[in-house]
């Protein structure tokens, strides 16, 4: 039996990051439309930076009205005998410089949640105003701790 062979032109696809992947429509969020984005690891620690700058700030606004914050990806070089610097003070530009990934990835932490996440990244933040300052990191916010 002969069978007729039909030879038909395809055109191109073009592949973008919203395509109709095997017929089951455009992509989506990975969380789908009804539920919240999620929370990544550079959100929660620009969030903590932020809340914990906001509240020094609150206690110390005329010292702190000045300084300018910021968040790097990592310090561009290592200091010897010191190791990764977590954050950097400049007290004559009156700028504090954070570095997430040593600050996330080089901490020892005995529990590995995220209350304990949290505490290490405001202790840097605390530190670092001290420094600036020239006061000690527990003089900050006195009555912060106090209900224990």
């Amino acid at each position: 039996m002969f069978r007729s062979r039909r030879t038909t032109v395809q055109t191109p696809i073009l592949r973008g990051r919203g395509r109709d992947r095997h017929g089951r429509g455009f992509r989506s969020s990975a969380t789908g439309p009804f539920l919240p984005p999620l929370r990544t690891r550079i959100d929660t620690f620009d969030m903590t930076i932020a809340s914990t700058v906001d509240y020094l700030r609150m206690v110390w606004p005329t010292e702190l009205s000045d300084v300018i914050f910021e968040v790097a990806p990592g310090p561009a070089s290592v200091v010897p005998d010191v190791g990764v610097e977590r954050y950097s003070v400049d007290n004559r530009e009156r700028r504090i410089t954070f570095y997430r990934l040593p600050i996330q990835r080089l901490s020892r932490l005995h529990r590995n949640d995220e209350f304990h996440q949290r505490m290490v990244i405001e202790s840097c933040v605390f530190r670092a105003v001290g420094e600036l300052l020239g006061k000690d990191p527990w003089d900050l916010a006195p009555d912060r701790f106090r209900h224990f």
